[in-house]
């Protein structure tokens, strides 16, 4: 019965590629894979920090309401 092989850990990547081979963390401008993940972490960041602002009794959307009578 032959024994299953672990991989080391100096075998795993040092980066996580994108389909072009490019650091998908990279901050590269233009139309890449890369922007869709920076784009989605920063709705992330944006959306979490107007709940915290909600939360903390700005509301912007509230006021906004209030401006035009709902």
């Amino acid at each position: 019965m032959a024994t299953q092989e672990t991989r080391p850990a100096t075998d795993l990547p040092t980066v996580a590629t994108a389909y072009n081979g490019v650091d998908r963390n990279a901050f590269i401008f233009g139309w890449n894979p890369q922007a869709e993940l920076w784009n989605g972490r920063l709705a992330a960041i944006g959306f979490l920090a107007y709940l915290l602002w909600d939360l903390a009794g700005y509301s912007v959307l509230r006021d906004v309401l209030h401006i035009i009578g709902y």
